[in-house]
């Protein structure tokens, strides 16, 4: 009985986990993608942003980024794309999770 909820246990702590790293990616490319939507700045400051952001929150952990503006009609929207890997054991990854990201780009007109 005690192994059985230690392993319960150990399987909630994994969950809640995958579930930080994941909440930290989207919060991370949210940020990046506000950022390059910016009139004075451009995708790729977003993209430089969300890598710092996702990096430092998570200890380290290897993350790719990429960023694109995209053509929605009447404004363009910039779309923030983070990659890492899902921690199976500990921060430790098999998989890789992936989220993205879009804000509207401010007119630089005003």
């Amino acid at each position: 009985m005690g192994a059985l909820l230690t392993l319960l246990a150990a399987g909630l702590f994994q969950l809640a986990l995958t579930l930080h790293v994941r909440n930290i990616m989207l919060s991370s490319a949210s940020e990046g993608a506000h950022v390059g939507a910016l009139a004075d700045l451009d995708p790729a400051d977003g993209a430089s942003r969300a890598s710092q952001l996702a990096t430092s929150a998570l200890g380290g952990l290897p993350v790719a980024v990429e960023s694109r503006s995209i053509d929605a009609g009447e404004s363009d929207v910039v779309e923030v794309t983070l990659s890492a890997p899902v921690p199976v054991l500990g921060l430790w990854g098999a998989w890789s999770m992936t989220v993205t990201a879009h804000a509207i780009e401010e007119d630089a007109g005003g």
